[in-house]
């Protein structure tokens, strides 16, 4: 299996960047990868900005442009995209080795379920929830300043030797550990 899923990931990988390329793009786009425990995790989204492209109005992100308790898109353009090499492991769920379409559903009542999607590729809206492969919940902390832009991160927890997803937007931060199935 290992020796078939990294042209796999490469190539999805390579469809993800060719996406990158879109004239039809309103936010900046990113990739960020890190090995966490021998296996890169990478996601690869688009950034949106607090103030509104159209009018440069500041908008407000939770509640607001992100609905609650709805299913919505995470980042911008075409869908967030995770690749990971091996299994990830997030409390009771284990994502197995693969390429994801991320989007999220936060919580008026706090926290944020993120879903992973077998349907990738696709734009960003709407949001395939016919093809989830797990949910997860993410606690939501406040942050001291507040970010402008959205942010995805991936960290390595020395502590664990796994890893932290962490979401970022305006004044709320919202993360979960994970570990890498051996």
């Amino acid at each position: 299996m290992k020796m078939h899923l990294r042209p796999l990931l490469a190539l999805v990988a390579v469809v993800a960047l060719a996406l990158t390329a879109r004239a039809d793009r309103k936010s900046p786009h990113e990739t960020t990868s890190t090995v966490v425990a021998g296996s890169r995790v990478t996601v690869t989204y688009g950034r949106p900005y607090t103030k509104s492209p159209k009018t440069g109005e500041i908008r407000i992100i939770w509640g607001g442009l992100v609905p609650w308790d709805e299913p919505d898109r995470l980042g911008a353009d075409e869908a967030t995209l995770l690749l990971t090499e091996k299994p990830l492991v997030f409390g009771p769920t284990t994502l197995p080795a693969g390429a994801y379409t991320l989007y999220q559903i936060p919580h008026a009542s706090g926290g944020l379920s993120l879903a992973f999607s077998s349907a990738i590729g696709k734009w960003g809206v709407p949001v395939d929830t016919q093809h989830d492969v797990a949910r997860i919940e993410l606690a939501a902390a406040s942050l001291p300043a507040a970010v402008d832009q959205l942010t995805i991160a991936i960290a390595k927890d020395a502590a664990t030797g796994g890893g932290v997803l962490k979401i970022s937007w305006e004044k709320t931060a919202y993360s979960v550990p994970f570990t890498v199935a051996k």
